[in-house]
């Protein structure tokens, strides 16, 4: 299903012809005197505009439609199919350990998820996926707050918050578990070697996560809430690619507020390993931008052409977040005050990620005084990062505290739970 997108006004520039969801209002939003202004000027003082090229941007918006159809063969005739999601999620198992001819009746969808899942692509640079995972380690459970933060922003769009809500995980009750599970994701992914060994904890995750992707979109897109015209697909290629995006150029820019200090080429090794990663996970859009230069245009994309759609399925989520840290009733002692703290820190986090504008919106604790924990860390993290540039001992030594930090944090937080990236339950409505 197309839509065409709309003619330009007069004296604007043209968009070309493509597909495009209705409510993704990239080329209306380009159009504007005040965005067309902008853009003249930026492009008058740097010689590049602050937009993806036309071509570019109608391969994102084509990929709001694209899915993953490798996996998707292997989810409807595997693990919905004969074979069945208990004898499929073992074989899926043996084979994420040991290789899929371990598995001596796997199917041809199976072989073909795998063959793929297991090639290397041509751009592959192995040392700058390791330089990513290990500042993401660096960055500890501040990547998770970070992460939780900046997400609220684009909850807005019912092109996201939509298969969510559906889907129930990150909203009431559930917000917290699901987002531990998305923390465990992290974690796997960015240990030592996890993307690039075979039979890693970290691969294992990457192709969970992936089949759980395909289960949840094939479900919102036949339910009747949801409008492919107007949103294109569920979880398409160009979301995943923004939570690539998310992962990569935005802490790295976003964490200087708070003294950690990511440079250019460190955002670009961050970039790379996202790539990686997103390989695993079957992103395959058709431009993934290489350069900080062209992920800022992408971002710039995304944030003109929003349409704050989501209404309360929005709500839900965004005042889901940080609620789901208080403290509970089962919390005694100093499981309390974690969770007091947790409550009070992931408020201000939100407070300096969400854009003041949308965070009045809602009904969002207040950050005053607790914004002033991080004010009082600033000059101390700005010496942390000053000192382990210096001294590669420290920074060895500083990584691997980070490391037993957000193990430790996970698991207190998880209370003896395992995550299961399992999408194997009925949409909660």
């Amino acid at each position: 299903m197309s839509v065409d997108v709309p003619s330009a006004p007069a004296g604007a520039h043209a968009p070309p012809p493509g597909r495009c969801p209705s409510a993704f209002r990239y080329w209306e939003g380009r159009a504007k005197p005040g965005v067309r202004r902008v853009d003249r000027l930026v492009t008058a003082l740097t010689g590049s505009g602050i937009f993806p090229t036309d071509e570019q941007a109608t391969a994102l918006c084509a990929d709001l439609f694209a899915g993953d159809p490798v996996a998707e063969r292997f989810v409807a005739e595997v693990m919905h199919g004969e074979i069945g999601p208990k004898r499929g999620r073992e074989m899926l198992e043996t084979a994420l350990v040991s290789g899929v001819d371990a598995v001596p009746d796997a199917p041809a969808e199976m072989r073909e998820l795998f063959a793929e899942f297991e090639t290397r692509p041509d751009w592959l640079q192995p040392e700058l996926v390791e330089q990513g995972a290990a500042i993401w380690r660096r960055w500890g459970t501040m990547l998770f707050s970070f992460a939780g933060a900046e997400t609220l922003e684009v909850y807005t769009e019912a092109a996201v918050a939509t298969p969510l809500s559906l889907a129930g995980g990150y909203a009431g009750n559930s917000a917290l578990r699901r987002f531990l599970e998305t923390c465990r994701f992290w974690i796997d992914v960015s240990q030592p070697g996890a993307l690039l060994t075979p039979g890693s904890q970290g691969r294992a995750t990457a192709m969970k996560v992936r089949v759980m992707h395909v289960s949840i979109r094939a479900r919102v897109a036949e339910h009747p809430e949801w409008d492919m015209q107007r949103w294109g697909l569920p979880i398409s290629q160009t979301y995943q690619l923004l939570t690539l995006l998310a992962g990569s150029v935005t802490p790295g820019m976003g964490l200087w507020l708070l003294g950690y200090q990511t440079t250019p080429s460190e955002i670009r090794a961050l970039l790379h390993f996202q790539r990686y990663m997103g390989h695993l996970l079957g992103v395959r859009v058709q431009w993934y931008p290489e350069t900080v230069a062209d992920s800022l245009r992408v971002l710039a994309m995304t944030i003109v052409s929003r349409s704050f759609d989501a209404g309360q399925h929005g709500a839900e989520l965004i005042e889901s977040y940080p609620a789901a840290f208080a403290p509970r009733p089962e919390h005694r002692g100093l499981a309390r005050v974690r969770a007091a703290y947790n409550f009070r820190i992931n408020s201000v986090y939100s407070a300096i990620y969400m854009a003041p504008g949308t965070r009045r919106k809602y009904r969002m604790p207040a950050a005053f005084p607790w914004i002033l924990v991080p004010i009082a860390r600033f000059p101390l993290i700005t010496a942390m990062e000053v000192t382990r540039r210096a001294c590669p001992p420290f920074a060895r030594l500083h990584e691997r505290l980070m490391r037993t930090h957000r193990e430790n944090w996970y698991r207190a937080q998880m209370a003896g739970r395992e995550a299961q990236f399992d999408a194997a339950g009925a949409l909660r409505r």
